[in-house]
């Protein structure tokens, strides 16, 4: 893959540089030798780092960069182009128009049916906070005070320091059993009134759940409320065809929600960092109207930073992206969403495989997207989260790199832990965790399962009964 990555680079450099050619020779100074040798340092102190990129690796959510999404973001390098403005990014800008397009239409958003206003952004935490920003303009009490953002208590902790950052109110829905926001303790605040936005997640980062989105907006015909979709990690799974009948129910009711955060830099097959905001209503672009008396000059058309809280980015990225989508474009079927498809079935899977494993507990539910979890049998839960961080290391030593996270143990079947029957629900154990979102994690499969067996026999020292 190196050889065609560098080839394909090669090539359209020289088609690139074909367009400057009239301008008077710049005589840079060469690099030379020094130059070098500082890059294979860097190779070298590089090899300080997980096999991110190898399917061996299934711990934390890191997925290569697809081959075309880094030759294009090299290539684009070369002219360095900035998305704030047209003045520094005109050809970049336009193709961050188009994939932005690209991905609003993934969610039934287009200029037919409205349309949508949107931009990419360093990642999913800012995308998310822009997206609390207008939700806290347009949801305030009668005096001005800002209602309250609601998340569940599996939603990323950004939310909750988001609206610290911006001063508003924060309520954490509990999840249920299956780590999806509790619809009953939902509506019981809709009711009051005081509700301003609920955050609705898409995959959350532990375990992948999907909030009942379609239910939710079902609350918002008979409650008032402002409905932001953090889609973040889970929001491409929209174009998978084997999810359950109620994730796939979440995923089709997506297009009735006010804002959606995606990140391409995740399943979308982008380098660092690539995250996007949407909103349904373009309207909501008169928020951010500023003055700008050295900057928009270049054409009275809108420019990216008009409608941004970011200043500064790297048009880089919309390059990167606009060019996999080219390649690999966003239909149901089609090789990316079969692609998200794999890494469910190989999740599924895997989760099959532990429930019949007599060194591991199971969680109650099937994962609902690509992230597994398992805790690890033992008396209890103490015990259980001590031999985790054990099978984590020999894991490590197998070549096959896992993540840990703490979990309630009320996502496990009771009496999970025979030491402690009657558990509080409410406390955790650390689990291990998998995400097995590259495609080529379903050929692995088996390695990987071996992988795991040996180092929870290396850890127990025998095969609990």
């Amino acid at each position: 893959m190196p050889d065609e990555f560098l080839k394909l680079l090669g090539e359209s450099q020289r088609t690139l540089d074909e367009g400057f050619t009239h301008l008077p020779p710049n005589s840079a100074a060469p690099l030379g030798e020094a130059a070098s040798n500082i890059l294979e340092k860097v190779a070298t102190r590089l090899q300080d780092n997980y096999p991110y990129a190898h399917p061996l690796y299934a711990g934390q959510m890191l997925k290569p960069p697809h081959p075309i999404a880094r030759a294009a973001y090299a290539l684009a390098m070369s002219i360095n182009p900035n998305n704030h403005a047209l003045d520094g990014g005109r050809a970049s800008s336009a193709m961050e128009v188009e994939a932005v397009a690209a991905l609003a239409k993934m969610f039934h958003w287009t200029e037919e049916n409205g349309g949508h206003l949107g931009h990419l952004s360093s990642g999913g935490t800012f995308a998310n906070l822009e997206a609390l920003w207008v939700a806290g303009q347009l949801t305030c009490t009668d005096d001005g005070t800002p209602k309250p953002i609601a998340p569940s208590d599996q939603a990323h902790y950004t939310h909750s320091r988001i609206s610290s950052v911006l001063s508003l109110p924060f309520i954490s829905i509990p999840s249920d059993e299956d780590g999806r926001m509790d619809l009953t303790n939902l509506e019981s605040l809709l009711a009051t009134g005081i509700i301003g936005t609920v955050v609705v997640t898409l995959g959350t980062t532990a375990i992948g759940s999907v909030d009942p989105l379609d239910q939710i907006v079902a609350l918002h015909n008979k409650y008032k409320f402002r409905i932001h979709v953090d889609a973040a990690y889970g929001g491409y799974f929209t174009l998978a065809a084997n999810l359950s009948p109620e994730t796939r129910a979440a995923f089709d009711a997506i297009q009735h929600a006010d804002s959606i955060v995606i990140d391409p830099h995740k399943h979308g097959l982008q380098p660092y960092g690539c995250g996007c905001i949407l909103f349904r209503d373009p309207a909501v672009g008169r928020l951010y109207k500023h003055d700008s008396p050295y900057t928009y000059f270049s054409s009275k058309d809108l420019h990216l930073g008009e409608i941004s809280l970011e200043c500064s980015r790297a048009g880089a990225s919309a390059v990167a992206l606009w060019a996999t989508q080219q390649l690999l474009p966003y239909i149901p079927g089609g090789a990316f969403a079969q692609g998200l498809e794999a890494g469910h079935t190989a999740a599924l899977k895997l989760h099959q495989r532990l429930t019949e494993s007599p060194h591991f507990i199971a969680p109650t539910s099937p994962p609902q997207l690509d992230i597994v979890f398992w805790a690890v049998r033992a008396a209890t839960p103490e015990a259980s989260s001590a031999l985790a961080q054990s099978i984590f290391d020999e894991a490590a030593r197998r070549d096959l790199h896992l993540a840990l996270a703490k979990l309630p143990v009320r996502f496990f079947p009771q009496n999970s832990w025979k030491n402690s029957p009657q558990i509080d629900p409410q406390i955790t154990v650390t689990c291990l965790r998998s995400v097995l979102m590259k495609p080529e994690h379903l050929l692995w499969l088996d390695q990987i399962a071996q992988r795991l067996d040996a180092a929870a026999v290396a850890a127990t020292g025998s095969i609990p009964r």
